[in-house]
């Protein structure tokens, strides 16, 4: 059994022992000391919302380290979206609705890789990104080095839809590694960080 390890950023110690408490019973989630944060394979950080400070905080640390992040939020700001997806957060949890059971759970799907995000963020992300499509199509042209295969184009669409590896595979016939090795070629062609930057990405560029 492979073993995730984890480092907690709260904004306060009684989030930080909540935090704790929700995943410490998982056998396969080793807690790391923050100054381990180098070593980990998922960082969760709970914060009131995203301000300026905590900003500046995940952008220095997805150049710096990269890993990905497990966002639990108060409040989120939704202006916010596409910055937290810039800074490597691959999963996003309203600490209203937050149980153990779904924080569990995005941790170890932000470890295999995955990305864990509302369907109704998924809305916001989309049309955030949709309106700079104009402006980024002007820069970039639409190359055949900007295109998607039509494979592709399925799989982001259901991304996009809020769909996990498992079900992609299952609605289109495809085993997991077929749908995880169509999303690495994309995220590694196009130079992008997560699933859901690759999803923003391709509705940008008006690819889906």
């Amino acid at each position: 059994m492979r073993r995730v390890k984890v480092v907690l950023q709260a904004v306060d110690p009684l989030s930080l022992a909540g935090l704790v408490g929700q995943l410490e019973s998982r056998s396969e989630i080793v807690l790391l000391p923050a100054e381990q944060r180098h070593l980990a394979d998922v960082v969760v950080v709970a914060v009131d919302r995203l301000t300026t400070d905590v900003i500046s905080g995940m952008r220095r640390a997805a150049t710096e380290i990269g890993t990905p992040v497990v966002l639990v939020a108060t409040d989120l700001d939704e202006s916010h979206l596409l910055t937290a997806v810039e800074c490597r957060v691959v999963a996003v949890l309203l600490r209203s609705t937050t149980t153990a059971e779904r924080l569990q759970h995005s941790v170890l799907a932000a470890a295999a890789g995955e990305g864990v995000m509302p369907p109704n963020l998924i809305g916001v992300l989309l049309k955030d990104v949709e309106r700079l499509q104009r402006q980024l199509l002007e820069q970039l042209g639409t190359t055949s080095g900007t295109r998607l295969t039509p494979r592709e184009e399925q799989v982001l669409r259901m991304m996009a839809e809020g769909l996990d590896t498992a079900e992609i595979a299952t609605k289109l016939s495809y085993s997991e590694r077929t749908v995880k090795n169509v999303i690495y070629g994309v995220t590694t062609r196009f130079n992008l960080r997560n699933r859901p930057h690759a999803v923003a990405y391709a509705v940008r560029c008006g690819l889906i």
